[in-house]
């Protein structure tokens, strides 16, 4: 019997490891196609830059003794000007709305939760739609002032604008909490109270769009469609430390996160406080995607697919859920951006389009696979 039951540890032991291995290798593999995308699609746009002149765009400034100039002197403008700030941006707004959506799944126990369809990137365009069309009216000049960081300018106004919107975000995922609260509410129903919530932050800028100046109307109605194209450094400068930051502390509850799926009262058992880390983990995701929505607006459906398809692939285990799905979701929402550049060029396709379309197909097909007996 012993002998049988050292077996069956071993074995146990062994098929865990294993499993282990297979993740971290999914984590690898996708980091490495992400990496390379994200430098192949540099030479994607209204001009076409060669593979070879846009590596030789990026470390030619670095290695000039061992790497040539680009071919065309304009190639490292285009590149290094315009398009890596837009690409970064991509990576980062797809990361953050993918573990945005794998942690409320867990906290929420609702495989249909997502920033998208809680409301929350509806609300957060909202509060960064109003900072644009009275931010200059209410700050005055101040709005103007800034700072230099690393040779880009940084003004008020671009912090004024992610604070409204982290402002707005908050105000909608609390709105949502309190609508929701008790356990006799069903999963269809929170998300059906997350749309309504979407919608009604949409009614404002609609309102918006309407008694705006012109100039001011086509921002709003960019932030609306959902695009990359007001990327620049200094935009990226703002939303780096705050998007990292927030996907770390988000991966440090990943434990806490794990014990959930076993059940409030489990967690509780286990030291876990349930409403304090619910309220955690909301805020958290509240700001990172409230960041990046001040600079893109409102994409959808990014954090369904990612955390989903990495769930099909890899199991549930938050560990490695969250930086799997963070990889997978700047590597669609990169992807498509690319898409969205080139199929119209010289032109942009707002990448919110390709998303709604992606996002819509994904959704029905999760909702057949839940019909089946599919849960988180």
């Amino acid at each position: 019997m012993s002998g049988s039951g050292a077996d069956e540890g071993r074995s146990a032991f062994m098929e865990f490891t294993a499993s282990r291995k297979r993740r971290v290798i999914f984590i690898v593999v996708v980091a490495l196609m992400t990496a390379i995308v994200s430098i192949g699609v540099l030479g994607v746009g209204g001009v076409i830059v060669p593979f070879d002149d846009v590596l030789k765009s990026l470390f030619h400034p670095l290695f000039p003794q061992f790497v040539p100039e680009a071919s065309e002197s304009y190639y490292p403008v285009i590149i290094e000007g315009y398009r890596a700030p837009r690409v970064i941006m991509g990576i980062l707004t797809g990361a953050c709305l993918a573990v945005a959506g794998a942690s409320m799944q867990s906290i929420l126990k609702n495989p249909l939760a997502d920033p998208f369809t809680l409301g929350l990137s509806s609300a957060a365009s909202c509060g960064a739609g109003i900072a644009i069309a009275f931010g200059p009216a209410i700050l005055g000049s101040t709005y103007y002032y800034g700072l230099t960081i690393w040779g880009n300018y940084v003004t008020v106004g671009w912090f004024f604008t992610i604070v409204m919107a982290f402002g707005f975000g908050l105000a909608s995922t609390a709105i949502l909490l309190y609508l929701t609260k008790g356990s006799a509410v069903s999963k269809s129903t929170m998300i059906l109270t997350g749309v309504v919530i979407g919608y009604l932050f949409s009614a404002v800028l609609s309102y918006l769009k309407y008694v705006s100046e012109e100039s001011t109307l086509k921002d709003i109605t960019n932030w609306l469609l959902g695009g990359m194209w007001g990327s620049t450094w200094s935009s990226v400068i703002l939303v780096l430390p705050i998007a990292i930051l927030g996907m770390i502390l988000l991966e440090s509850y990943a434990f806490e996160l794990n014990t959930l799926s076993c059940g409030d009262d489990v967690a509780k058992n286990l030291g876990v406080d349930v409403r304090r880390l619910r309220v955690k983990i909301l805020v958290i995701c509240a700001l990172i995607t409230s960041s990046c929505m001040a600079f893109t607006g409102i994409i959808g459906f990014i954090g369904l697919m990612s955390p989903h398809i990495v769930r099909m692939l890899i199991g549930n285990d938050n560990r490695y859920l969250i930086p799997a799905s963070a990889f997978l979701g700047a590597l669609i929402l990169v992807s498509c951006d690319a898409v969205a550049r080139y199929i119209v060029r010289p032109d942009d396709l707002p990448v919110g389009i390709i998303m709604y379309v992606l996002g819509g197909i994904f959704f029905v097909f999760l909702i057949k696979k839940m019909r089946g007996g599919y849960e988180i």
